[in-house]
């Protein structure tokens, strides 16, 4: 079983290798902001559980084994921050939560969360309650609207104009 700590470096790890090819220990160390030394020890815990092949002075790639985790800890990442935005969370507190509860959340619930960001997708534009949501939190008011006629709506109305 991986470890939240584990799952950050692998996705590190791998965001990098998709996009530069490789990765190496400057590269981790920027991105979540930890001293080199620490990477360097890390990579080899990462090698000793058989997460990834790394050569002292060189780069690091993941095995089979680690690809997944990265791949699965990105996609949860991506379908929280995406529920989030969705929410009208700004998007650096979007991606700095979702760091912290894709490590957390259950399966259950991610299964829920994705499939819920998967049925607001469908529609071309946010779905009106979706609107009428955002429009309660900034406002602390509902919305009361004919839905035969959209102008009779303070949230439709604005996006018309």
């Amino acid at each position: 079983m991986t470890t939240e700590r584990n799952e950050d470096y692998l996705e590190a790890i791998d965001a990098i290798i998709e996009r530069k090819g490789y990765a190496q220990v400057k590269d981790v160390s920027k991105i979540l902001g930890v001293n080199p030394s620490s990477v360097t020890e890390m990579f080899q815990k990462l090698g000793e559980a058989g997460y990834v092949n790394y050569k002292k002075y060189g780069g690091v790639t993941l095995t089979a084994k680690g690809k997944r985790i990265a791949k699965k800890t990105r996609k949860k990442h991506n379908i929280l921050k995406e529920f989030l935005l969705n929410l009208g969370v700004n998007e650096k507190i979007s991606d700095k939560d979702a760091c912290r509860m894709e490590h957390i959340v259950t399966p259950e619930t991610m299964d829920r969360l994705t499939r819920f960001v998967e049925f607001i997708k469908r529609f071309e534009d946010s779905p009106r309650w979706l609107d009428h949501f955002r429009y309660f939190y900034d406002t602390g008011e509902y919305i009361e609207c004919n839905p035969s006629d959209s102008s009779s709506c303070p949230v439709h109305r604005s996006k018309q104009s």
